[in-house]
């Protein structure tokens, strides 16, 4: 296959999104939610990364290997991280300058500066402990603001006030009303970037490393997902012998799709879309994403 023939070239390595084609799953070296791609991305032993995700995810590597090439099949947009801009983020910050930052992933580089720390939906409880404050700002994801809002003692101010993921927000509660019908016996598990409404209805509500866990232990055959369709497929391969359903069809993030194997294989030939990150940003960034992966280590 000529995309393996181009890695091991190149001496490259495929990083990719739980949420990407199937396809694209299936030729990468590590597959991953944000979290187990920025720790993979961490210690590569690689001259080129090819990362197979969104915007936030590849600057992320970049960040973390400042003397590898990191490179895209195309450009990705996260929606939701395009959802926090830096005048808002410095107003609260000037609005409660006691509080801590801690801001989710799915944001860019140019705003992570202004963290004191990043996190993941799969972690983002502990990071807020862990902030020496009764306040925290949190953005840009309203929703996973709210279910940690609703597990911790400190006050969480959502920055800004209306920030979601557009795939996981179109996820209603009459569509899960719908799937339930369909499928009565299933446990329901779904991303806290789902609604909260949703989320009250769910046995669990995880990442979607997690929710490959739950789902293995589960003692449960039948499961509805609520997050990107893309995990279906990790899933269905990952345990092949239970039965996933998506709580929706249409919770489909445009961006995730938009990588191609022929997009991959044009990637690793010209290694055309080069991630370069200020060297400024790069340098302020990367501490609150090590502060992250410290908090984590145990």
């Amino acid at each position: 296959m000529m995309i393996e023939n181009l890695k091991k070239e190149k001496n490259a390595i495929i990083l990719a999104h739980n949420y990407v084609r199937p396809e694209i799953q299936d030729i990468a070296d590590f597959v991953g939610d944000s979290f187990e791609l920025a720790l993979k991305a961490s210690k590569i032993d690689a001259d080129l990364i090819l990362f197979c995700g969104v915007d936030f995810m590849a600057e992320t590597a970049a960040i973390l290997n400042p003397d590898k090439k990191v490179l895209v099949p195309d450009i990705a947009t996260c929606p939701l991280a395009q959802m926090l801009d830096t005048d808002s983020l410095l107003s609260y910050k000037r609005m409660y300058p006691d509080a801590k930052v801690v801001l989710y992933i799915n944001t860019l580089a140019r705003h992570k500066i202004y963290a004191d720390a990043i996190c993941t939906s799969s972690n983002a409880l502990k990071i807020v402990n862990s902030m020496d404050s009764d306040k925290v700002l949190f953005g840009p994801d309203m929703n996973l603001a709210r279910y940690v809002a609703d597990r911790t003692s400190k006050e969480i101010i959502p920055v800004p006030k209306i920030g979601f993921c557009p795939t996981h927000y179109q996820i209603t509660t009459e569509d899960l009303s719908i799937a339930v019908k369909k499928h009565p016996n299933a446990e329901i598990v779904v991303h806290p970037e789902c609604t909260v409404d949703v989320q009250k209805k769910a046995d669990a509500i995880t990442s979607t490393s997690g929710m490959i866990r739950y789902c293995k232990e589960s003692s449960k055959e039948e499961f509805l997902i609520g997050t990107e369709v893309g995990l279906i497929h990790r899933l269905k391969k990952d345990i092949p012998n239970k039965e996933f359903y998506p709580i929706s069809e249409f919770s489909v993030c445009p961006s995730m799709k938009i990588h191609t194997l022929d997009k991959v294989e044009n990637a690793l030939k010209t290694e055309t879309i080069h991630v370069k990150i200020d060297e400024y940003i790069a340098n302020k960034a990367i501490m609150p994403i090590k502060k992250m992966i410290e908090l984590t280590k145990n």
